[in-house]
C-alpha cells in the first residue's frame, strides 16, 4: 500500500490512497483552522471504526438490529508521559441483543487489525529522499 502526502497550505496535511484524500488540520490554539481531525483524532478514529466494523459484521451475520448498536471510545493519559494509557471500548448492543453473545461480540471486536497492530507495532523505517542527496 502506498500513502502520498501533501501540504495544501496553512497546518493542513492530506493523504492520499486508494483514490481517496483524507483531511488533517490542527486546532485553532495550535495554530491550525481546525477545518479537520488531527492526524493522532484519526488515528484513535481508526481503532474506534475497526471494532466497529467487526462489530457491525457480527451483528449482521446474526440477523440482529444494527441501527441501535454502536461504539464508544474512550480513553485516559497518563499524566506523566501525557501519552494514552488506557482505551475503552463500550460496544453498546441493541435491546434484544441475546446476553449468550456478549463474550463472543468481545471476541470478534478484539480481532481488529488496529488492535492488534497497536499490541505488535511494525518497526517504522523513515529517510530522506532528494534535495542534496539521499540521507538515511
Amino acid at each position: 500500500m502506498r500513502i502520498d502526502v501533501s501540504f495544501p497550505g496553512g497546518l493542513r496535511v492530506d493523504a492520499a490512497l486508494r483514490g481517496f484524500t483524507i483531511h488533517t488540520d490542527q486546532p485553532r490554539p495550535a495554530g491550525g483552522e481546525d477545518s479537520a481531525p488531527t492526524p493522532f483524532e484519526l488515528f484513535l478514529a481508526s481503532l474506534a471504526t475497526c471494532a466497529g466494523i467487526y462489530m457491525l459484521g457480527f451483528l449482521r451475520q446474526r440477523h440482529l438490529d444494527t441501527e441501535q448498536a454502536g461504539v464508544t471510545m474512550s480513553l485516559e493519559r497518563d499524566r506523566e508521559t501525557g501519552m494514552v494509557g488506557f482505551v475503552e471500548l463500550e460496544l453498546h448492543v441493541p435491546p434484544e441483543f441475546p446476553q449468550k453473545y456478549a463474550a463472543a461480540l468481545v471476541r470478534a471486536v478484539e480481532l481488529c487489525a488496529v488492535k492488534k497492530h497497536l499490541h505488535q507495532p511494525p518497526e517504522i523505517s523513515v529517510k530522506v529522499v532528494g534535495g542534496q542527496g539521499d540521507v538515511n
